[in-house]
């Protein structure tokens, strides 16, 4: 594996659009169980809100020392507003739209008990046309300024018209990174690159039954979908990337695992700054599987900076 490129990684400029999330963490204790219902009593002692979704990728974007622009889509209520707030603090440019048909920003809660999850609350609404139109128009904007965009979806909304963004990227000449969700891949048509877990690939192309079986399914869809490279994230399997070149693989970095919450947006974090540095495909993706290796063993959607990669 290359280098760590610092410099490099400093004079990359990435724009990240796709679904925008507020992660908060309520934290305590607990000692007893209820009198109501047989349910944990927690008694919070710390509260915590992070960035979610694609925020989360601009937000390790960040911590590589790359410049990064953010689009999406967040309501006009406190979540929103806290968002705005965390985005400006981690050096993220804003570039968010509020909707005004009534979206509430997609919230996720979580209670813990001494370190342990206890309870999830979700709070979501898809954006509104105006919002998603809003989205496309600050997107082609924008794309000049940048070298490389990353499509962060969750399936929220706010790709809603995804293939117009891939297409407007393409139209500009610049590269686009694309987290993908669901079954509907022909979405993503025209994309660079496209980054599924193991989970999502089974959605996409069935299940196989060998290495060589899989190779042969993902080197399909590489190509109908007009794709320059195919990689999948394999949890504890390691990263298979495909190029018309062939396969290359490798291997998980040992690491305890303590939360693989947002480990994804690290990994593709990592592998967009690593190909505005000017890497090749397989660095990148080696640098990427170092930076996952290494998120999961912190607690929650977290980041991993550039000293901590290149240590």
């Amino acid at each position: 594996m290359t280098s760590f490129p610092l410099s490099a990684a400093r004079a990359a400029r990435i724009l990240v659009a796709g679904d925008i999330m507020l992660d908060r963490y309520w934290f305590g204790e607990v000692d007893r169980i209820s009198p109501e219902a047989p349910v944990p009593v927690v008694r919070v002692a710390r509260r915590e809100d992070r960035l979610g979704g694609a925020a989360n990728v601009a937000r390790n974007i960040a911590a590589l020392g790359a410049r990064v622009g953010l689009l999406g889509i967040i309501g006009a209520d406190e979540a929103g507003a806290r968002v705005r707030t965390l985005i400006r603090e981690a050096g993220i440019q804003d570039g968010l739209v509020e909707d005004a048909d009534g979206m509430d920003t997609t919230l996720k809660m979580r209670v813990l008990g001494r370190q342990q999850q206890l309870l999830r609350v979700d709070f979501e609404q898809g954006p509104g046309p105006r919002a998603l139109q809003a989205l496309e128009a600050g997107l082609r904007a924008r794309l000049a300024d940048y070298d490389l965009l990353v499509l962060s979806d969750y399936a929220k909304g706010a790709l809603g018209q995804v293939e117009t963004l891939i297409r407007a990227a393409r139209d500009a000449g610049v590269p686009v990174l694309v987290d993908p969700k669901g079954h509907r891949y022909k979405r993503y048509v025209g994309a660079t690159l496209v980054t599924p877990n193991r989970s999502e690939m089974q959605d996409a192309v069935g299940r196989w039954d060998s290495e060589g079986d899989l190779t042969d399914r993902a080197q399909a869809l590489r190509r109908e979908l007009a794709l320059e490279a195919l990689l999948i994230t394999r949890s504890e399997q390691g990263m298979t990337l495909y190029t018309e070149a062939g396969r290359q693989h490798v291997d998980a970095q040992a690491h305890e695992v303590f939360d693989v919450s947002g480990a994804g947006d690290t990994v593709l974090a990592t592998l967009a700054v690593m190909r505005a540095a000017g890497l090749g495909w397989y660095d990148a993706m080696a640098w990427a599987n170092r930076a996952g290796g290494i998120v999961v063993g912190k607690l929650g959607t977290s980041i991993v900076t550039a000293e901590e990669l290149s240590s």
